[in-house]
């Protein structure tokens, strides 16, 4: 009993709120689940057991039920899952904040790595030593046959 609630009373709160319940908050067990979890706990069937399937819930369906029903523990994991959606809002909101920051980064960085590599470029230009030239530069003596 989560919510300190008896089941009945569970059962009942649910019936009367069945459009809070959609099938992925809620859904009854099949005969084998069942049975598999009367032999883990090792319910006897001595007093005639189960009527009817018992229900489970997913999270949702239990964050639903602690807003219909109406006992003190149920009001009080009803104020905690509101501080703790509260919380995750705020956990995101700095994450987004993040990875803004994190992206803006990386096109900072990679425009600089263009820039840098276009500079190493210009390095590498004036470091290499210049290549022959294929002529001779100045003038060439000019050298008159004797006649």
């Amino acid at each position: 009993m989560v919510y300190r609630v008896p089941t009945f009373r569970l059962n009942e709160v649910v019936k009367r709120n069945k459009g809070r319940f959609p099938k992925d908050f809620m859904f009854k067990l099949s005969k084998r689940e069942s049975d598999s979890l009367t032999s883990q706990f090792a319910m006897s069937n001595r007093r005639g057991g189960r009527r009817t399937l018992p229900y489970a819930f997913t999270e949702h369906g239990v964050v639903m039920l602690s807003s219909v029903l109406n006992s003190e523990r149920a009001v009080q994991m009803n104020v905690v899952i509101v501080r703790a959606f509260v919380k995750l809002r705020e956990l995101l909101a700095t994450h987004k904040d993040l990875a803004r920051k994190i992206e803006d980064l990386d096109h900072k960085h990679k425009q600089h790595g263009e820039q840098l590599a276009a500079v190493y470029s210009v390095v590498r230009r004036l470091i290499e030593p210049p290549a022959k030239p294929k002529h001779r530069i100045g003038f060439a003596p000019v050298v008159e046959k004797a006649k």
